[in-house]
C-alpha cells in the first residue's frame, strides 16, 4: 500500500433497524432488565428501546407532549402509582399500550432511583416522537 492509499475497513456494515423492526421489539421485557441496573439493557432500553416506543406510540398519534407528562407523573408519583390511573394518556388504545410497560418497569424500579429512570425513558421516548413528527413535516 501507498502513502495514498485509504485503508480497506474490513468491518461489515452494521444492519439497519427499520421502523417496523423497532416497533416489534419487546418494551416491556427492555423495561424491567433496563430499569434496574446500569449496563447493556440499559442501553438497549434507552437505545433501540426508546425509538420502538417511539414508533409505536408514534403510530398511535401520540403527542410528544403527553408522553413528557407521563413523566412528570412517574417522577412526582413513581411508575406504580402511575400505571395503575385510569387515563395514561389522552387514546384509549395508547393507554393500554403504555400501561404494560409501565407495570413492568414498577416491579423493577426502585423508588425514587427507578422512577426517575423510567421518567427519563419517557422523556427520551418523547423526544423521538417530536423528532418523528418534525421530520415528517419538513419532508412535505
Amino acid at each position: 500500500m501507498t502513502g495514498s492509499e485509504a485503508p480497506m475497513d474490513s468491518t461489515p456494515p452494521r444492519p439497519t433497524k427499520t421502523d417496523d423492526d423497532c416497533a416489534r421489539l419487546d418494551t416491556t421485557m427492555m423495561l424491567r432488565y433496563g430499569i434496574p441496573a446500569e449496563g447493556p439493557h440499559r442501553t438497549a432500553l434507552f437505545g433501540d428501546g426508546a425509538i420502538g416506543a417511539a414508533v409505536v406510540l408514534d403510530r398511535l398519534g401520540v403527542l410528544p407532549r403527553s408522553v413528557a407528562f407521563l413523566a412528570e407523573v412517574v417522577r412526582s408519583g413513581g411508575v406504580r402509582y402511575a400505571a395503575q390511573l385510569p387515563e395514561l394518556l389522552p387514546d384509549p388504545a395508547a393507554t393500554d399500550t403504555v400501561r404494560p410497560w409501565l407495570e413492568a418497569a414498577g416491579t423493577v424500579a426502585r423508588p425514587v432511583v427507578g422512577d426517575e429512570t423510567t421518567a427519563r425513558w419517557l422523556e427520551s421516548v418523547a423526544e423521538l416522537i417530536g423528532l418523528r413528527r418534525n421530520s415528517r413535516a419538513r419532508g412535505r
